[in-house]
């Protein structure tokens, strides 16, 4: 059989990094060389790759919505020559590249997986060996044609992924959604549905930036804030709310609210919990963001919210239309 091929973006991160005087840094080329004197990394039974280093390599902290559309402009590039692809980049901010991506692409026939490590991979028990060897092998024989997140033997769905752990191996979780895919001893596929390589057009939808605020509530959370925030240029606010989507029943907070929705700013109603998901209609403390406007974000992770709404407001929606959306789902991010 002949062996898949699959492109590697390597983006930056710490899997790529070299120990310097100052600490690990970004050292372009290093990651290659690395890879290429680990001899498992070209077994038979592993597939070919290439490996592709952005220039400049970048931290994933540094991360803006013309890097995710960078990202899958390459990705489209090399859609038609390779079977599957990777993409190496900073846990910081995985998951929100990884959301970004599940929107941008439509048509999706082959498997994109993110990944890279705690542990940069030159250095002495990284976690970057298993989690680049495990994510080219599962591109090439478990084709799952979605955008999902390998870490630490988990393939998770990237728009269901939250980083979890800033010091684990185990750093990233899907709190509603169980796994795609398990490596353990034996590769286990769990919610992942595997496909053969579909060779049909891939589109990419344009992203850019839009004016989105997050705001989390706490015990005496001021109402002249929402004001503040809810002014033009604002376009969206999400509000990471208590419990099952509630707030204060401070009617100051909520007029603030309700001028921002008849202002044309969409809100979304987020829970600040790691697990679960909002139900407007469960209290009345809930019940009335709904009544004025507020829009229920039901189980989203927050880089789920907030990519969904930067991929939405980059279209020619209408604002009914993109509520609408984004209760609507539309890559597997939300469980209505």
């Amino acid at each position: 059989m002949e062996r898949k091929r699959i492109y590697v973006a390597y983006t930056g991160g710490t899997i790529g990094m070299q120990k310097s005087a100052q600490g690990y840094v970004p050292a372009p080329g290093f990651l290659t060389e690395c890879v290429n004197k680990m001899p498992e990394f070209f077994r038979a039974e592993m597939p070919l790759f290439d490996i592709h280093e952005y220039a400049p390599l970048m931290d994933s902290s540094d991360m803006s919505p013309q890097d995710w559309q960078r990202i899958a402009d390459d990705i489209q590039r090399n859609y038609a020559e390779y079977d599957g692809f990777v993409i190496l980049h900073g846990t910081d901010t995985m998951a929100y590249t990884a959301s970004a991506l599940s929107f941008m692409f439509e048509n999706l026939g082959k498997p994109v997986i993110v990944t890279g490590s705690q542990i940069p991979l030159a250095a002495l028990r990284s976690d970057g060996q298993t989690n680049l060897l495990n994510a080219l092998y599962i591109a090439a024989n478990y084709p799952i044609h979605e955008v999902g997140l390998f870490f630490n033997n988990q393939l998770y769905r990237g728009n269901r992924s939250t980083k979890a752990d800033a010091n684990g191996f185990n750093a990233f979780d899907s709190p509603n959604f169980r796994p795609l895919l398990e490596a353990g001893i034996q590769i286990t596929v769990k919610s992942g549905t595997v496909k053969e390589i579909v060779q049909t057009p891939l589109h990419v939808r344009q992203v850019t930036p839009q004016p989105i605020g997050v705001v989390t509530l706490y015990p005496g959370i001021s109402p002249v804030l929402f004001d503040h925030l809810l002014q033009q240029p604002m376009r969206a606010l999400i509000i990471q709310s208590y419990g099952v989507g509630n707030a204060p029943q401070n009617e100051q907070l909520l007029q603030s609210l309700s001028r921002g929705v008849r202002s044309g700013v969409t809100i979304l109603n987020c829970t600040q919990c790691f697990k679960g998901k909002v139900n407007m209609g469960g209290y009345a403390t809930g019940n009335a963001l709904a009544e004025i406007g507020v829009i229920s974000g039901y189980d989203m992770t927050i880089e789920a919210a907030l990519t969904k709404l930067h991929y939405l407001l980059s279209q020619d929606l209408s604002q009914s239309d993109i509520e609408r959306y984004l209760q609507t789902d539309l890559r597997g991010e939300l469980s209505p």
